[in-house]
């Protein structure tokens, strides 16, 4: 009768201990991320991007992974400010700007939409700089992913290694 008792209990032990923390539910939170400096986004012609840079991961990124994109938006005293893509500017003239992005398994696609992206000035279009993200779908609804800081501090990213 002991020993059923005591492999009962290292059984039930056994079951308690597969319970994270922090209601994750001992789930493994895998994430990777990197940043891609000096975009230059571009009108279409023979060797232009129409607006339009791609970047394949290269890493492995499930079915079920997310992407997020965050856009350097400004230094603010001696701190970067990121903000979560997409990002809309509208200007005193009345146009817009959006920078927005599409992804697949394999790659990232940034890309700016906007009412008259032939005239913007190159503060705009040039030298952008992004950080990528990409989580487990399961974790997504248990973080705020608009606040960067949140979103690193969550999924224990440390490092963006630049491309």
């Amino acid at each position: 009768m002991k020993r059923i008792l005591s492999f009962i209990t290292l059984f039930t032990l056994l079951l308690t201990s597969c319970t994270g923390e922090d209601g994750v539910d001992g789930a493994i939170i895998a994430s990777s991320a990197f940043e891609i400096e000096n975009i230059d986004f571009n009108p279409s012609d023979n060797f232009g991007n129409d607006y339009r840079v791609r970047e394949f991961y290269g890493f492995n990124v499930l079915p079920t992974d997310v992407t997020l994109v965050y856009i350097l938006w400004e230094n603010r005293d001696g701190q970067e400010v990121w903000r979560l893509v997409p990002q809309t500017v509208i200007f005193d003239d009345g146009n817009d700007l959006v920078y927005n992005f599409d992804f697949t398994q394999t790659y990232v696609d940034f890309f700016l939409e906007g009412s008259d992206l032939d005239n913007l000035d190159d503060v705009w279009t040039q030298n952008q700089v992004f950080r990528v993200v990409v989580v487990p779908a399961d974790n997504v609804g248990r973080v705020d992913h608009t606040n960067f800081e949140t979103v690193t501090s969550f999924y224990g990213i440390t490092d963006f290694p630049k491309r």
